[in-house]
């Protein structure tokens, strides 16, 4: 296997988060999760182009920072793996990257009025009261694309709306989530999620009272001591 080298126990971590993001809704027959490797900083973890629920360890592939596989596999590939290519390149302090099409943030992406922000405790991290998720405009790039990712220019340029946020959210398309390990990217996209069917279920009621800034940074500080509760309870849900 191409990813041999790995940490097992990273690679039954990506397994377990691809189950993950399907049993939560964030993913389903499309989408995608990656892990920094853990001993070689200029490559990373990702599954063959198979739907999320069906991978397993024998699925999954080591790439460099130029979306090539290493170790000679010539399975079909994700053709989105430039998401994942490109930020790792651009953010040395990520180790892991969710791209999906999840539902209740599309909406987001594509009312330009209606900022995602956070609305509950749990998504603190989306940022303070004042702060939007960033969005990525793909026509700034290529005004004819099919809007996917298809190469290191596009992902280069979503990497750079990113920014240094936790989630970045792609026009017409889905969103982008990265985390300092596997289990608090998983965290961010299923949250994320999350807060947008929140948020846009206040705004039919009234006026929305975001979080504000010493709200959204006290709870993500004290939160991230705590995603293997989360996490544990996930992976169970799944396991078997």
């Amino acid at each position: 296997m191409a990813s041999s080298d790995a940490d097992q126990g990273l690679i039954a971590d990506l397994v377990a988060a691809n189950h993950i993001l399907c049993d939560q809704g964030v993913v389903d027959g499309f989408g995608h999760i990656s892990a920094r490797h853990d001993k070689h900083t200029d490559r990373f973890l990702l599954a063959r182009n198979l739907a999320p629920a069906l991978v397993t360890a024998d699925d999954i592939l080591t790439f460099d920072l130029t979306g090539h596989t290493l170790g000679g596999d010539t399975r079909p590939l994700y053709l989105e793996r430039f998401i994942h290519s490109e930020i790792y390149r651009a953010r040395p302090d990520v180790m892991a990257v969710v791209h999906s099409h999840s539902p209740a943030i599309i909406p987001f992406g594509v009312v330009k009025d209606v900022p995602l922000r956070p609305v509950f405790h749990m998504a603190g991290f989306l940022g303070a009261s004042g702060a939007s998720t960033p969005i990525f405009e793909i026509r700034a790039i290529d005004a004819e694309s099919d809007l996917l990712i298809r190469d290191a220019r596009l992902g280069a340029a979503l990497a750079g709306a990113l920014g240094q946020n936790p989630l970045v959210l792609m026009r017409g398309h889905g969103a982008t989530a990265v985390g300092r390990n596997v289990p608090q990217a998983v965290y961010r996209a299923i949250y994320a999620e999350i807060n947008a069917r929140l948020q846009a279920a206040a705004m039919h009621l009234g006026a929305v009272t975001f979080l504000n800034d010493a709200e959204a940074r006290n709870f993500t500080a004290g939160i991230d001591s705590q995603i293997d509760r989360a996490w544990n309870f996930w992976k169970m849900r799944v396991a078997g």
